[in-house]
C-alpha cells in the first residue's frame, strides 16, 4: 500500500481523506495546527504531526517519503490563505520530491452551462465573493506555477451534503450547480481515486 499526506486533516474533508486512505491500507501522515484538537480516525497507521501547510519547510519536511499528497486546508478569514498554500505546496512537494497533489476546491470557480463561471453570475452573493477570489487566487498559483507537478484540483460540482453517508460512487460533471451534492466520504473517494491512480491532471475536477 501507499503513504499519502493530508494538510488540514483536522476537517470535515480531511477527516473523511484520513479514513478512506485507512480503508485502502494506506499509511497516513494527517497535518494539522493542532494535534491535541485532532479528532479524525486515529490508528497504528495514521500519524498525526503539527504543521502549516503555507510553509514550504513544513511541507518538505512532512510530505518527504510520501508516495502523494492531499490538499484539504482551508481557512474562512482567508486573505492570501490558499495563494500562500499553493506556492508552498509547489516548492515544498517538490523539493520532498513527492509529484502528485490533489488540492480541494470549491465550485464556484466552474463555470455554469452559460460558461459564465458561477462567481461571476449576477447576482452572486457580494459577501462571498473574497472567500472565492482566495481560491481563485490559489488556483492560479497552480496554474501559473505547477508545471513541473503533477496537480489536480478537486471540488463538488455543486456543495456538500453534510448528512450523506457513503455510497462509493460518484460521477464527474463538465459545469457548476449549485442545487448538486456530494457527500464528504463520497468526496473522499474522488480524493483517494486521484492520489492512487492519477485521471485527470492541470485542471479542475467537478464531482457529485
Amino acid at each position: 500500500m501507499g503513504k499519502h499526506v493530508i494538510f488540514g486533516a483536522g476537517g470535515r474533508a480531511g477527516r473523511q481523506a484520513v479514513a478512506e486512505a485507512r480503508r485502502r491500507g494506506h499509511e497516513v501522515t494527517a497535518v494539522v495546527r493542532d494535534p491535541s484538537r485532532y479528532a479524525g480516525p486515529a490508528d497504528d497507521g495514521v500519524r498525526v504531526a503539527a504543521g502549516d501547510v503555507t510553509d514550504a519547510a513544513d511541507v518538505a519536511a512532512l510530505a518527504a517519503g510520501h508516495d502523494a499528497a492531499i490538499n484539504a486546508a482551508a481557512a474562512l478569514d482567508a486573505d492570501t490563505f490558499f495563494s500562500d498554500a499553493a506556492h508552498a505546496l509547489v516548492k515544498g512537494l517538490r523539493q520532498a520530491g513527492v509529484d502528485r497533489l490533489v488540492a480541494i476546491g470549491i465550485a464556484t470557480l466552474l463555470p455554469g452551462p452559460d460558461g459564465v463561471r458561477l462567481l461571476d453570475a449576477p447576482g452572486f452573493p457580494a459577501e462571498f465573493l473574497p472567500f472565492c477570489l482566495a481560491h481563485a487566487a490559489g488556483l492560479e498559483v497552480l496554474r501559473t506555477e505547477g508545471g513541473e507537478l503533477d496537480w489536480v484540483y478537486v471540488s463538488p460540482a455543486g456543495d456538500f451534503d453534510h448528512e450523506g453517508e457513503r455510497s462509493g460512487r460518484y460521477e464527474i460533471r463538465e459545469h457548476g450547480d449549485m442545487a448538486l451534492r456530494v457527500s464528504y466520504a463520497d468526496f473522499a473517494v474522488v480524493l483517494l481515486d486521484e492520489a492512487e491512480t492519477p485521471r485527470h491532471r492541470g485542471g479542475h475536477l467537478a464531482v457529485t
